[in-house]
């Protein structure tokens, strides 16, 4: 998949738009219901999503302006944030969603070309603003899975789960944590290695179900290893 800002804004646009009809459906004992991720309410993943099109909005600003603007105001800000918006009757959070949304969009249109080619200081360190609309998609996506509300990563298009399991592949590489492993994808036409390759096992299903096994987002039942034995353990995905 292109990380080609422009590009990528229908993606962002139609994902959006299948998150809120899911927002849409929930009732109160809905949003109170466990997410995916542990500790975690479906509120809690609605105020987070809500919280982190305001971050990006504020770093596509950043971009634009040359200003520094942090993605959220501190560690302890985004965490009251999604705290205190977690409970919230489904409405509001419906409403917020929506909002939010359209200011993302809002900002992406406003980005002269020269401005993508800024860095901008992300939680994590620095990242060029032209992967902000990526990586907007992919929390939409990612955490629209977490939601538990029959959105499944085989949902994803090939196209996204081929760039997921790239991006995360490509992290793995760099950490001491990650075990060895050649993971094949496409029928066995693709692969990509972590680690040694030497020995290594090799690990083969389709693209969205090697990523979302990477990332925690799936135990690996539709992957098979060669030789036959039991799946890596992968590390915690940051």
């Amino acid at each position: 998949m292109t990380t080609d800002p422009l590009r990528l804004t229908r993606d962002v646009d139609e994902a959006t738009a299948r998150l809120l009809d899911t927002a849409a459906a929930f009732d109160a004992a809905d949003v109170a219901a466990p997410s995916l991720l542990p500790g975690w309410t479906r509120g809690h993943v609605l105020a987070h999503l809500a919280r982190n099109a305001d971050g990006f909005v504020n770093l596509l600003t950043a971009a634009r302006t040359g200003e520094t603007i942090p993605m959220y105001a501190g560690t302890a800000a985004r965490t009251h944030d999604i705290e205190s918006g977690a409970a919230r009757p489904p409405g509001e959070h419906l409403t917020d969603l929506r909002r939010c949304s359209e200011r993302f969009a809002e900002a992406v249109a406003a980005m002269p070309p020269q401005a993508w080619a800024a860095d901008v200081q992300t939680r994590r360190g620095p990242w060029p603003a032209a992967l902000l609309v990526w990586g907007r998609l992919r929390e939409i996506e990612v955490h629209h899975v977490d939601l538990t509300a029959g959105y499944h990563p085989d949902a994803w298009s090939v196209a996204f789960a081929r760039r997921l399991l790239h991006e995360v592949t490509t992290g793995l590489t760099a950490r001491t944590d990650a075990p060895a492993m050649v993971l094949r994808f496409d029928g066995g036409a693709h692969e990509t290695a972590v680690g040694d390759r030497a020995d290594a096992p090799h690990v083969q299903g389709p693209a969205h179900e090697l990523a979302a096994w990477l990332i925690g987002r799936s135990r690996g039942d539709l992957l098979t290893v060669v030789p036959d034995g039991p799946l890596p353990t992968p590390p915690e995905w940051i």
